[in-house]
């Protein structure tokens, strides 16, 4: 399966932006109330220029405290963004996923953000094809 098939599949195909300035704190009350892992930094939504996750402000919180709340998005972005291109597979951007230890990964065409895909994501659609794989299989060996 390719990520936009993977992208096609999914219910809320919109990606979280926020601009660089945006305080931590408004960070964390849009993933709460949209239940998302991640924002993507983008000042005109469409050139991801980091990604921030949750992962990266429950660790800041534990080393500095509160006070990191406060401070613009950009502190503390992953701003060596790996990401995707539509006609990757999942397999490919499953490895990449495990290998960097991330959840999410940006979809970028021709430098524009178009999507986001989750590693939920990507097992839903590797667990999708697998079950067909089986389907053709018992299918074959009944002689259907």
């Amino acid at each position: 399966m390719l990520v936009h098939q993977i992208l096609k599949n999914k219910a809320d195909d919109g990606v979280v932006t926020v601009p660089r300035g945006t305080p931590v704190s408004e960070v964390t009350k849009i993933l709460a109330k949209r239940q998302i892992g991640t924002v993507v930094i983008s000042d005109d939504g469409s050139l991801a220029e980091g990604i921030l996750s949750e992962r990266d402000i429950v660790r800041e919180l534990a080393k500095t405290g509160a006070s990191c709340l406060n401070k613009p998005a950009e502190t503390y972005m992953t701003s060596q963004l790996v990401t995707a291109a539509r006609n990757d597979s999942a397999d490919h951007v499953l490895t990449k996923m495990t290998e960097g230890r991330f959840r999410h990964m940006p979809v970028v065409e021709e430098g524009k953000l178009v999507g986001l895909i989750t590693l939920g994501d990507v097992v839903k659609a590797r667990l999708s094809e697998l079950a067909m794989e089986k389907e053709a299989l018992e299918g074959m060996i009944m002689g259907h």
